[in-house]
């Protein structure tokens, strides 16, 4: 049944040379702290003009959205400091409005809704929608994103064990929750005593939405309702779902622009699925199984992001046992993969990274070693080169692009 008309929230109209990494993680060795006012004080040069990109972060518990100018024909980031002082599990950035949505990692299940301006970066509060009807644990939302269409909000929320759907409205603003879903289910690994969701994504076809449950060691597939955004909630005995290993913890899905292919990334495993898709039945048959660990590794094991090129040749990795980021080419007749490159991601735990629009440049949020480091993309193979450039955010754990071509890239994950 149809939701009654909706009052979109935050859809009001708005109101009136980068260091080396040596040099930014010599700083970084001083405390967080003492490097924000650094952040502050280079916020208040004049802005430039809106021919570049900007950047913003969510920061793992630092309560802070940073934000960051970039320039995609030189390859330099400035940073700008801090835009919002809230809590930001996860940030994502409106495909043609300046709007950024943030994700609280406290109870509630908070998503605020802000309005950019891009000649300084700033941003203004418009609006707020809680997601939980009764408060979580500790962890709260693990992920937001919007769908391609860009009028769904689509919400993780590790805490509670659900998954939520919110409308969006023409100019960006959120309505209220359209549908919520619940995952069941355990495994193995201390973090798994229930569900915990960490990723949404709707396939191609519009017809599914597929979330990533790290706690269950499941990826449970919903009907999905475009007209209406609603996920189905299925039947709690059954629940419609692909089964992964146990203790696997998965945590990214992605498509191939085919729509045939899904690529599924474990975390506590370590390991990317390559997954065939039916958008008839909604279904998903295992094909293939890689690691993304290092030959030999010993130690923590842990995978964290995952993305796929926008021509479909290439997937990227993040490995934070290894601190690695890892390329796999893509074979254009089967949707396999073939490892192409491993190499150090520049920091210390690359919580995730996102690719640029233009795909020239990818950025990696290394949360432990408090820095966003850039690295430029060869468009013929995929690979990957470390430019040295580096800012320092703290504790960054997400990035999200506001493109100066009106088009926002975050990774898909």
């Amino acid at each position: 049944m149809n939701e009654p008309p909706y009052a979109a929230v935050g859809d009001g109209p708005p109101s009136p040379r980068t260091p080396t990494r040596r040099t930014v993680l010599a700083a970084v060795t001083a405390s967080t702290a003492a490097a924000v006012p650094l952040f502050a004080a280079t916020s208040a040069h004049a802005a430039p003009a809106r021919s570049n990109d900007l950047l913003y972060l969510g920061t793992w518990g630092r309560s802070q959205v940073h934000a960051v100018r970039f320039d995609p024909v030189h390859g330099t980031m400035t940073p700008l400091g801090s835009m919002a002082e809230v809590s930001s599990n996860w940030v994502a950035v409106h495909p043609t409005r300046p709007v950024l949505y943030v994700a609280a990692g406290q109870q509630g299940g908070t998503i605020r809704v802000f309005h950019i301006d891009d000649a300084s970066g700033s941003l203004r509060q418009t609006g707020e929608v809680e997601t939980q009807v009764a408060p979580g644990a500790d962890g709260g939302l693990s992920y937001i994103g919007l769908n391609e269409d860009a009028d769904t909000l689509l919400v993780a929320d590790f805490s509670t064990g659900s998954a939520v759907t919110v409308p969006v409205g023409r100019q960006g603003g959120l309505g209220a929750v359209a549908s919520r879903v619940h995952g069941t289910g355990s495994g193995p690994h201390p973090r798994q005593t229930g569900p915990h969701p960490h990723h949404v994504v709707v396939d191609p076809s519009r017809g599914f939405a597929l979330i990533a449950d790290f706690g269950a060691d499941r990826v449970f597939i919903h009907d999905y309702d475009r007209a209406t955004h609603r996920m189905s909630a299925g039947t709690p005995e059954e629940p419609r779902a692909y089964a992964t290993a146990a203790g696997s913890g998965p945590r990214r899905l992605a498509f191939h622009p085919s729509g045939r292919t899904v690529y599924l990334l474990n975390e506590l495993t370590a390991d990317i699925q390559v997954l065939r898709w039916d958008p008839r039945a909604g279904t998903l048959t295992p094909r293939q199984l890689l690691t993304t660990n290092a030959p030999g590794h010993t130690g923590t094991t842990s995978a964290a992001e995952l993305a796929v090129s926008h021509d479909g040749r290439h997937v990227y990795t993040s490995n934070r046992g290894d601190n690695a980021l890892v390329v796999f080419s893509v074979d254009p007749g089967t949707g396999l993969l073939t490892e192409a490159q491993r190499l150090p991601c520049g920091g210390v735990t690359p919580w995730s990274f996102t690719l640029h629009p233009g795909g020239r440049w990818l950025f990696v949020a290394n949360e432990a070693s408090s820095t966003v480091d850039l690295f430029r993309v060869d468009p013929r193979s995929g690979r990957l080169t470390d430019t040295g450039t580096s800012v320092a955010v703290p504790n960054p754990d997400c990035i999200s692009v506001r493109s100066s071509h009106g088009t926002a890239g975050a990774t898909r994950s």
